[in-house]
């Protein structure tokens, strides 16, 4: 019935073929044309689970208290001293700048210039205060004097100015629009500003700009990004190198090239129409396409190839091809496309765009490189070649087939059972999150890492915060017994292992009796009588980002060392077990919010989604091997050293230091996918001869001849491709390169040598 099927699809695409050529052509230029309205995206949200209970904490309290979309500029002095003229009007430049920027909110801009940034004295009559920087502030040594005493008062040393007062720091959060027209924020917009108007605008040899925060790091992502173009172009030349000592022929090796070319720009103006950007992660699947329709494509031209040497006239090779083609390669890229798709299940939409990215790449290689490339060929005049060196490739296979011997299938399955178990104890040790400082996208030699490790350096605050949002009553605050119970939550907290420092109103609020009570540090306690704690509240205003208006809500921030996975789990485990000690009726703390819970967030929805995404990514390739083959052992064949390989890649991450992330995830499913390809193309040649009584041994034989310099081929080509990376101004890049090549090596070995060894148990002939 499939036989059928595929032949009336071969005849019929083989006598309409100018017709469904130039559909083809029409195809390609109208999404070439949407391909070409396509935009970069780096939207903050697509970065976070939004379902996760902790971002639903998040987005609950984030217009009141700030979010995880910061950014701090830190002012440096080159002297190491800020107090000159210099420096000041640098530092309020800056932070005139940074607050007139679209999409900041303005009024959670924080620096010394901020009217909210306010000093508190003891006195004869009681307090006295008034802004850091007084109204008719002047640059002279006087007036910097009277700021130096005010900063000292404000306490502000280490928040807002660096300790060794070399630095200061302006701060801000961005909102989710653009208040001038109403849409979503451009991130790599604001990055651009940032660059531009804040420190090639600044920065001098006596004034130096350091600039983190998401949108700062999305624009670098996206700078390093356009590396990508470069080691595609490097690609496409070694791939055409490749393919050209492969097949011998210009005509063959250009329309392998042209083919899958064409299904990148299917691809690119598929995601215009369909509503999505390019973001910066998933601006590295086009070249995966590329590199697997080339892959199927030399699996094309072989199978040409072949029988042109044996007397046919390109046509009818092309036709034939196409007809034993279609359904192994169409069941790989369904394997392909479908295991991409399983990604859909995670929460989190920077890896569901990459899902779909690579889906409709995949996807539409079955068009332009199992149906365009054999018309398009069926038009050229492909020369026979003499084989020049069948004895030497013929001792080749012949050495391989000796892997689908009970002798030596043993021995191969002995190892690879061993590498499995050495393989499964170090997958068990690998971790969830990032595993190095700054930001984990990029190298740590970066400018980005590098202002990140200055402002660790300088001040005691970053954005490595963790907000736990503590939910009471109106008025909760003036009850001695809540604020209490949050001053013993945050006292607990604080002597956790990687918490810095903490912040909460009713620490604040100590230090506020204590001013009442000339400084002295006795009373630097929680008043018990009412109207003294009211007292001692009432000196803390609402943008302090301690309290909500009617103080039903106190936020306790928690400034970690570092946003490492294990300093995030050790915390996370810490902030559980208190919450079932001290949550009640009136009382709730909940996780989390600012940068740092949003990563923990994110640590967790990985942590969820790893086992599901496996069993669906194996379970799609189970089912489809299942009704292709027809066999249980046949698809167990296949399956078998995929999870192996698997298994080992994620040992090879615990190695590595690389950590199971946002950006690493998908690898394995991308190396699932695209590792199935050899196993079905070997398999599929041999299970016709093993139903028809062959020995294992000599179909595996006579499938390596037909295939397997194909497979071997592709492997290598694909290998090569990806370990340009290797090279990539990004760090995610880089990693996924090293995990890529290695499984596109390994499945490769493992469809030649454990596949065979396999079918040799299973397939086991009488004496």
């Amino acid at each position: 019935m499939l036989d059928k099927l595929v032949n009336g699809i071969e005849t019929y695409l083989f006598r309409h073929r100018a017709f469904v050529i130039f559909l083809f052509i029409i195809t390609t230029l109208f999404l070439g044309l949407q391909a070409s309205n396509l935009k970069m995206d780096a939207a903050f949200v697509k970065n976070i689970p939004l379902n996760h209970s902790y971002m639903k904490t998040y987005l609950k309290h984030q217009k009141q208290f700030g979010g995880a979309n910061s950014v701090m500029v830190a002012v440096e002095d080159t002297s190491g001293n800020i107090f000159n003229a210099n420096f000041f009007d640098a530092l309020k430049n800056v932070h005139d700048q940074l607050f007139f920027i679209p999409g900041v909110d303005r009024a959670q801009v924080k620096s010394l210039f901020s009217p909210s940034t306010r000093f508190t004295e003891v006195v004869e009559d009681g307090f006295a205060g008034g802004p850091v920087i007084p109204a008719d502030f002047r640059t002279t040594d006087e007036g910097l004097a009277i700021v130096r005493g005010n900063i000292e008062k404000a306490g502000v040393v280490g928040r807002l100015i660096a300790e060794d007062y070399s630095a200061a720091m302006v701060s801000a959060q961005l909102m989710d629009f653009d208040p001038q027209t109403g849409k979503p924020l451009d991130t790599l917009a604001i990055a651009e500003q940032l660059e531009q108007e804040l420190r090639a605008q600044y920065e001098t040899d006596d004034i130096k700009i350091h600039i983190i925060g998401f949108s700062k790091m999305a624009g670098d992502v996206a700078e390093g990004a356009k590396g990508v173009l470069l080691f595609f172009l490097i690609a496409i030349v070694v791939t055409a190198i490749m393919v050209y000592f492969f097949s011998k022929s210009i005509v063959l090796t250009i329309l392998p090239l042209v083919c899958s070319l064409t299904a990148v720009v299917w691809q690119l103006g598929l995601l215009t129409v369909v509503g999505f950007g390019l973001d910066p992660m998933s601006i590295l699947i086009p070249f995966l396409v590329f590199a697997i329709g080339v892959s199927h494509s030399v699996q094309m031209i072989n199978a040409v190839k072949r029988r042109v040497n044996d007397g046919q006239s390109t046509k009818a090779a092309a036709a034939l091809a196409f007809r034993s083609l279609l359904i192994p390669g169409g069941v790989a890229l369904l394997s392909d496309t479908i295991g991409f798709m399983t990604l859909l299940t995670i929460d989190i939409g920077i890896i569901r765009e990459l899902a779909i990215s690579a889906s409709l790449g995949v996807a539409v290689i079955i068009l332009t490189n199992l149906i365009l490339l054999p018309l398009v060929i069926s038009y050229t005049q492909v020369q026979a070649q003499k084989n020049t060196a069948p004895v030497k490739a013929n001792n080749i296979w012949v050495k391989l087939s000796k892997f689908a011997t009970p002798k030596y299938a043993i021995w191969v399955l002995l190892i690879t059972a061993g590498l499995y178990a050495v393989g499964l104890q170090q997958a068990n040790k690998m971790k969830i999150g990032d595993l190095q400082g700054g930001a984990p996208a990029l190298h740590l030699d970066s400018r980005y890492n590098q202002d990140t490790f200055f402002i660790t350096d300088k001040f005691t605050i970053t954005t490595d915060v963790m907000t736990i949002i503590v939910e009471a009553f109106p008025e909760a605050c003036t009850y001695h017994s809540v604020l209490t119970q949050i001053d013993e939550f945050e006292w607990q907290v604080s002597n956790t292992v990687g918490v810095e420092s903490t912040a909460s109103l009713a620490s604040v609020a100590k230090r506020v009796n204590a001013g009442f009570n000339e400084g002295n540090p006795k009373w630097k306690v929680l008043p018990r009588n009412t109207a003294s704690l009211v007292q001692a509240v009432g000196r803390v205003p609402t943008t302090s980002g301690l309290l909500n208006s009617d103080c039903s809500v106190m936020p306790v921030y928690l400034f970690l060392k570092d946003h490492k996975a294990e300093t995030i789990e050790v915390v996370i485990n810490k902030v559980n077990q208190l919450q079932q000690q001290m949550n009640n009726e009136q009382l709730t703390f909940r996780l989390a919010s600012g940068p740092v819970g949003v990563m923990a967030a994110t640590n967790e929805a990985v942590a969820e989604a790893q086992l599901p995404m496996m069993l669906y990514v194996y379970g799609a390739v189970f089912v489809l091997c299942l009704i292709s083959f027809r066999s249980l052992r046949a698809t167990i064949a296949v399956i078998l050293p995929l999870y192996v390989v698997s298994t080992l890649a994620q040992a090879l991450m615990t190695q590595l230091d690389i950590g199971l992330a946002v950006s690493t995830l998908p690898v394995i499913a991308l190396g699932v996918g695209i590792g199935v390809d050899y196993g079905i193309y070997i398999l599929s040649t041999m299970a016709v001869r093993l139903r028809d009584g062959m020995p294992v041994q000599q179909a595996y034989y006579e499938a390596l001849v037909e295939r397997g310099s194909a497979v071997i081929f592709t492997g290598l080509t694909l290998a090569i491709g990806v370990s340009t990376w290797f090279f990539s101004a990004l760090k995610f890049q880089m990693d996924m390169g090293i995990l890529l090549t290695f499984m596109f090596l390994v499945n490769m070995l493992g469809a030649i040598i454990i596949l065979p060894a396999i079918a040799a148990v299973f397939w086991r002939q009488p004496k």
